[in-house]
């Protein structure tokens, strides 16, 4: 066992970096293994499920340790990785061979979740975002930054709740925030937060670093000259950048200035409801983004996951997308298209790995075939008339000296890696072809020499060998030694036998033995040389890139809308929602029996539906369907419905369904009231607001208050809104707000049995049917039959099914502790307090019509 004391050069060397890196797990590497030492093993063992074991002894204990073979580390990587862990990756850079204490090492990467590039660590269709925050609630700086692409944006947010929606669409694997904020804000609840020192967040050293990366004077080319407080968060976000890849950025080109007032704002509660691109359990299956996405491309779907999450307000833009979308549609266009994409592959991260020097020889044969696909892509955009679609096309241009130089320097087939060479072709340089040549042919040049020497010489018994002490030599039998040419140079002597070396021979011996090694080297520099090639066209080509993930994604919006009969919406002026013959485009595809699909009608007289009907009926159905399809126009794309007409919204609120938040300590109902009073905070007049049963937390007269008060509100701040309720009692609102309508989903009963028809009709429902819903559940027919009876004494006895008005207009909202009272019916209530003989006949026919009315 070898000694691996503290006090040993190796062991100084590990404390020495260790040092540098307190927090993060350190794999030191010793031969063909990753080391990991003391505390970092036993979390290592743990995490991983691998063999603690011990070696040698420092202060009388033996030291943990376990080991990762190197060339399987990445196995390993990635499971640390999922689960938050960062990594410190320290390389032997020494040379055994010539190293008189240990060999050196140094820190060379470190992987951290939201700076690793390598395909193997990385989900292929999500965006891997690294975040930093700075400000207070007043203002807050946030930038992001996506290392396996380049993206980088910052935007300046007001007030905790945007920042928090903000959050929740980027989704960001680590989060960097000032190690000066208090502890236990909302943004250090996420996973993944980390705190640095205050001072990585200088805004003058921010300004300074991201300039100097730009290459620019100032940051005013990117509209971010005035955002101080993002400044500060992009400069923190670079240093740590740079701190993690140990390498230059030159995929980091330029600051994206994003602005909330020109995307649709969507909540954190919108974004689960809808189930953009998560589904309510956590999975990827039935979201939209799984009913939309057939892109060819992996970049593509990341994309299009972007424009789900981000709906935009400028007209401009999505008019452009719809033009393209139906230039692509005009005779099936996207048919020839979509195959040309599919061999352009996920050159966005390729390129990443390139700009960061850690491309594999398979990214660059996969560039290769890429830039090879782009003539024949461009033959298939050249007759495509939408404008957009043309500059796209323009942009992605073609690479016929690179695709030229990849396709003479990379093997067809290339190695996972570079590490044992063979990676480049024969003919692409002329010295590594001789020095392989030399390692390979050795054999038979030794073949060639005997031959030649028997010849030269006349002696028979000459022979060409090697041992590894004394390397080549010619050995001669000792009675034909004295025979030897002039130029034999005797090397060694043998019982019976002589050995020499010729000048040739010497020449072609310091060649062989080092041709390998001076091969490998040799490739591995070429290797490097192609790469900084490749930096030095990485501008236009990243620009290719994002043009053919936008092409590639406007094709799949083309193929959707003809296989899923989407149509183009109209955007108008006027405030309104049309929707002729909507439907779910989740929900239609899970279903086996065909969708009925319903219109929808809001606009300047109607602001909001109150929606009622049966549980089962289709109202969440009915309310989803009418966000998606307004979220969907709002990326451009074609929506699922006979024809749309709408004006630009500013913000999607949903109050859907609802769960414990056990972790923070609030209740459904608490939960449910949060989203509500956000809404009531944040909705205008341009907003779409969804709200369904709200108030079903709490007492029956809490809640029909609460979700009446909110109803009102939401009329009077004129927010387009469907209104889906159990309490019957609001269907009375359209006489005291004009802008309300009723509309009800209906059903019938067949033999006791409810039969749901999901079509949506003028007016209010005419009955629940909870008991029919009850009894389709199966639960038992005797509490069934009882339900029965309780709900006819309670109809009897407790209160109308319309409320009388009051003066004003407004309907009273009874007390909590009339509840359980057994009320007497309203018309017997009257009856006992009227004075009959003072009635004229006409006002007696009167009331006897009113009291029809209310039984």
């Amino acid at each position: 066992m070898s000694d691996l004391s503290n006090h040993t050069p190796m062991m100084q060397q590990y404390w020495r970096l260790k040092q540098q890196h307190p927090e993060q797990l350190m794999f030191y590497r010793m031969g063909d293994f990753y080391e990991i030492f003391y505390e970092d093993a036993k979390k290592a063992a743990k995490l991983l499920d691998i063999t603690l074991t011990a070696r040698g002894q420092s202060a009388g204990q033996s030291i943990p340790m376990c080991g990762i073979p190197f060339h399987s580390v990445e196995t390993y990587l990635a499971k640390l990785v999922k689960l938050g862990e960062s990594v410190v990756i320290c390389e032997q850079i020494g040379d055994p061979a010539t190293s008189k204490g240990p060999v050196e090492r140094q820190v060379v990467r470190i992987i951290t979740p939201g700076t690793i590039s390598d395909e193997a660590l990385l989900d292929e269709r999500r965006d891997n975002l690294l975040a930093a925050l700075l400000g207070d609630e007043r203002l807050f700086g946030l930038a992001v930054l996506d290392i396996t692409s380049g993206h980088f944006a910052v935007q300046e947010i007001k007030g905790w709740e945007s920042l928090l929606a903000e959050l929740e669409r980027i989704n960001p694997v680590e989060l960097l925030i000032p190690d000066d904020w208090p502890q236990g804000l909302p943004a250090e609840k996420r996973r993944g937060s980390r705190r640095r020192a205050p001072w990585d967040f200088d805004r003058d050293t921010a300004r300074k670093s991201l300039c100097q990366q730009f290459g620019t004077q100032d940051l005013k080319g990117f509209g971010c000259e005035q955002l101080t407080l993002a400044i500060g968060a992009a400069g923190c976000l670079l240093a740590y950048a740079k701190e993690t890849q140990r390498t230059a950025l030159p995929h980091l080109r330029s600051l994206r200035h994003e602005r909330l007032d020109d995307t649709v704002v969507l909540d954190g509660a919108t974004r689960r409801n809808l189930e953009l691109d998560v589904n309510l359990a956590g999975g990827r299956d039935n979201t939209l983004q799984s009913v939309l996405d057939r892109s060819q491309t992996a970049m593509g779907s990341r994309l299009l996951s972007r424009w789900l999450n981000r709906p935009l307000r400028d007209l401009k833009v999505l008019q452009a997308r719809q033009s393209s979308i139906g230039c692509l549609l005009d005779g099936y266009r996207f048919e020839s298209l979509q195959p040309q994409l599919k061999h352009i592959g996920d050159i966005e991260r390729i390129l990443a790995r390139i700009g960061l020097r850690n491309a594999r020889p398979r990214d660059l044969a996969r560039l290769r075939d890429a830039l090879a696909a782009l003539p024949e892509l461009q033959n298939q955009m050249a007759d495509l008339q939408a404008p957009h679609l043309a500059q796209l096309a323009t942009i992605a241009g073609t690479y016929p000296e690179l695709a030229q130089l990849l396709h003479k320097a990379i093997i067809d087939n290339p190695p996972a890696v570079i590490r044992d060479g063979g990676v480049l072709k024969a003919g692409y340089d002329a010295e590594l072809d001789e020095l392989l040549a030399l390692s390979e042919n050795a054999g038979q040049f030794l073949i060639d020499l005997e031959a030649r020497e028997k010849a030269r010489t006349g002696l028979a018994n000459l022979k060409v060998g090697y041992n590894r002490v004394h390397g080549y030599y010619i050995e001669l039998p000792t009675k034909q030694a004295e025979s030897a040419p002039a130029d034999y140079i005797r090397r060694q002597t043998l019982k019976g036998a002589e050995r020499f070396i010729t000048p040739e021979l010497k020449a072609f011996e310091d060649k062989a033995l080092s041709a390998k090694t001076r091969a490998l080297a040799r490739e591995k520099m070429l290797y490097e040389a192609l790469l900084e090639t490749l930096i030095g066209h990485l501008a236009p080509l990243q620009d290719t890139a994002a043009a053919l993930a936008e092409l590639d994604v406007l094709s799949n919006l083309a193929e959707r809308a003809l296989n899923l009969d989407l149509n183009c919406p109209a955007f108008v002026d006027t405030p309104c929602i049309h929707i002729d013959q909507g439907r779910h485009p989740v929900v239609e595809q899970v279903l086996t029996t065909p969708f009925v699909a319903n219109d929808l009608a809001l606009d300047n007289d109607t602001r909001m539906l109150v929606i009622t009907g049966p549980n089962m009926g289709g109202k969440s159905t009915y309310m989803r369907q009418t966000a998606l399809i307004v979220l969907l126009a709002h990326i451009g794309s074609y929506v699922p419905a006979a024809a749309c007409e709408l004006s630009r919204v500013d913000r999607i609120f949903t109050r859907i369904g609802s769960s414990d938040d056990l972790a923070g300590g609030r209740s459904t109902f608490m939960v449910e009231m949060s989203e509500t009073a956000n809404i009531l905070h944040n909705a205008s007049e341009h907003s779409l607001v969804l709200m369904d049963e709200v108030g079903r937390g709490t007492s029956t007269f809490d809640g029909l208050s609460l979700a009446w008060a909110a109803a009102e509100r939401l009329a009077q701040l004129r927010a387009f809104t469907l209104f889906a309720t159990h309490y019957f009692e609001l269907t009375v609102l359209p006489d005291s707000e004009p802008v309300v309508a009723n509309v009800h989903l209906n059903a019938t009963e067949h033999n006791d049995r409810i039969v749901f028809l999901h079509h949506v009709l003028p007016g209010p429902a005419s009955q629940s049917y909870g008991l029919a819903v009850a009894q389709l559940a199966g639960v038992p027919g005797g509490v069934i039959t009882r339900a029965r009876e309780h709900l006819a004494r309670l109809e009897t006895s407790s209160l109308p099914r319309e409320a009388p008005k009051q003066a004003a207009g407004k309907a009273p909202i009874p007390h909590q502790s009339d509840l359980f009272a057994s009320l007497p019916h309203p018309v017997i209530d009257e009856l006992s307090h009227l004075d009959i003989d003072s009635l004229s006949p006409r006002q007696a026919i009167e009331m006897l019509y009113q009291w029809k009315a209310k039984i």
